[in-house]
C-alpha cells in the first residue's frame, strides 16, 4: 500500500516510530517486523519546449520495476497537463502542480492538485478571473495552507483541505520564487518586461499568521529563486540583467529574524536546493564550460567542491531536488535543451545510482513513498 509522508518535518519521527516497531517483540511471536518507508516512485515535472502550448508533462519512474512513463498525467487523467508548468511540490498525500499558462489573455493558468499514490487529478484550481490569467509561479505550504506566487503581483492562499482559494494578497511586482521561514513567506519580486514593475529588486515578507505584508527587503536586481535553512536564514538567487545596462547576478543571504540582508556573494547561479544541513547549487559555467552542481556551505555561503565525484555527465543541469527520506540528490538534466531530458539520482556522497528519461526540460521532483 502506497503512502506519502504527511510533512517532511515529521519524517524523523516517522522513521524512529518505524524503527521501534521493527525491533519490538512479544513472547509468543518474537520480532514483529515493520518495514521503514522507501521511495517507490519518482514524479518529474517537465516544462516542455519553450513556447509550445500544452507541452508540459509529468514523467513517472517506478523504482522497483525500472519502468518509466513519460506522459503519466495524461495517461492517468486523459487530459493535457497544460502550458509552461513551473513548480511541483508535495504536501500530505497530494502534490500541487503550478501551471503558469501561455499568456494573460489565454486565461490558461491554474494549480493542478494530484493524488500522489495514484497520479490522478483531485482538482484543477483556476488562476484567472473574467479578464486575465494570474500567471502563477511557485507554491509553498504552512499550517494547512498553500501559498502561490504569481506574476500579477499577488500571493494566493489555498486551503489544503477544501482546495478552495481563501484570499489573494497584493504583495509586489512580478512575483516568482518563494520560501517559508519563521512563520513568514518570502517571495521574490523579479524583473519581467511583460509584467513591468519598478519593484524588481526586492524580496517581500508576508506574515503567514495574519496574511499581511510586512516589508520589502532590498536585494540585487531580478531575484528569482529562494531557499530557507533550518536556522531560518533565507538565500536569494538574483539573475541581474541580460542587456545593457548590465547588472551582475548574485547570491544574497537574509536574516530570517530581523529580515535584513546580511551578506552578498558574487555568484552566478541558476538553482539552489537546501535540505537540513545540505545545500547544493547549479552554478553557471563560463561558455563553453558547462554548468556545474556544487556544494554550498550554509553557514558561510561559500561555494565548495563539485558535488558529482564519479564520471557521470550532466549535460545541462536544470534543477536539483533532495529526497528528504534518504538525502539522495536528483539532478534534472535538460540534455542540451532538446526534446528529451533525464533525471539522475545520486547518493549523498555524489555517486550516481540510477537515471531515467523524461520529457523536455525536466525540473522539480516529488517522491512517492511506500
Amino acid at each position: 500500500m502506497n503512502k506519502t509522508i504527511t510533512n517532511f518535518n515529521k519524517l524523523g519521527g516517522i522513521l524512529l516510530f518505524g524503527a521501534a516497531l521493527f525491533t519490538s517483540c512479544t513472547k509468543d511471536r518474537g520480532i514483529v517486523a515493520e518495514r521503514l518507508p522507501t521511495t517507490a516512485g519518482v514524479y518529474a515535472l517537465c516544462e516542455g519546449s519553450f513556447g509550445a502550448l500544452n507541452a508540459s508533462t509529468i514523467t513517472y519512474y517506478d523504482v522497483a520495476s525500472n519502468v518509466t512513463t513519460k506522459d503519466y498525467f495524461k495517461l492517468k487523467n486523459g487530459i493535457d497537463l497544460g502550458s509552461n508548468a513551473n513548480d511541483l511540490k508535495q504536501y500530505g498525500s497530494k502534490m500541487y502542480c503550478v501551471i503558469t499558462g501561455s499568456t494573460v489573455g489565454a486565461k490558461d493558468s491554474f494549480v493542478e492538485v494530484i493524488n500522489i499514490a495514484t497520479g490522478k487529478s483531485i482538482k484543477r484550481i483556476a488562476f484567472s478571473d473574467a479578464t486575465k490569467g494570474f500567471m502563477p509561479r511557485h507554491v509553498e505550504f504552512y499550517q494547512g495552507k498553500a501559498y502561490v506566487s504569481s506574476y500579477d503581483g499577488f500571493v494566493t492562499k489555498i486551503d489544503t483541505g477544501s482546495l478552495n482559494i481563501e484570499s489573494r494578497l497584493p504583495v509586489g511586482g512580478a512575483l516568482d520564487g518563494v520560501t517559508v521561514a519563521n512563520g513568514k513567506l518570502y517571495v521574490a519580486n523579479s524583473l519581467r518586461d511583460d509584467f513591468h514593475n519598478v519593484n524588481n529588486a526586492s524580496v517581500s515578507v508576508v506574515d503567514l499568521n495574519t496574511f499581511k505584508k510586512l516589508k520589502d527587503i532590498v536585494v540585487g536586481t531580478n531575484p528569482t529563486k529562494l531557499a530557507a535553512t533550518v536556522s531560518g536564514e533565507v538565500y536569494v538567487v538574483t539573475n541581474g540583467t541580460y542587456v545593457a545596462p548590465f547588472i551582475a547576478p548574485s547570491l544574497e543571504r537574509l536574516n530570517g529574524v530581523t529580515d535584513a540582508r546580511i551578506q552578498t556573494y558574487d555568484y552566478s547561479l541558476n538553482k539552489i536546493a537546501i535540505n537540513g544541513n545540505k545545500g547544493l547549487v547549479i552554478a553557471f559555467g563560463n561558455y563553453p564550460a558547462p554548468d556545474m552542481v556544487k556544494l554550498i556551505n550554509l553557514s558561510t555561503g561559500a561555494l565548495g567542491a563539485d558535488f558529482i565525484v564519479d564520471a557521470t555527465l550532466v549535460a545541462s543541469p536544470y534543477h536539483i531536488t533532495i529526497n528528504p527520506l534518504d538525502e539522495d540528490v536528483y539532478i534534472a538534466d535538460a540534455n542540451n535543451y532538446g526534446p528529451e531530458g533525464k533525471v539522475i539520482a545520486f547518493s549523498t556522497s555524489g555517486n550516481s545510482k540510477f537515471s531515467f528519461k523524461t520529457g523536455a526540460f525536466p525540473q522539480s521532483i516529488v517522491f512517492n513513498y511506500k
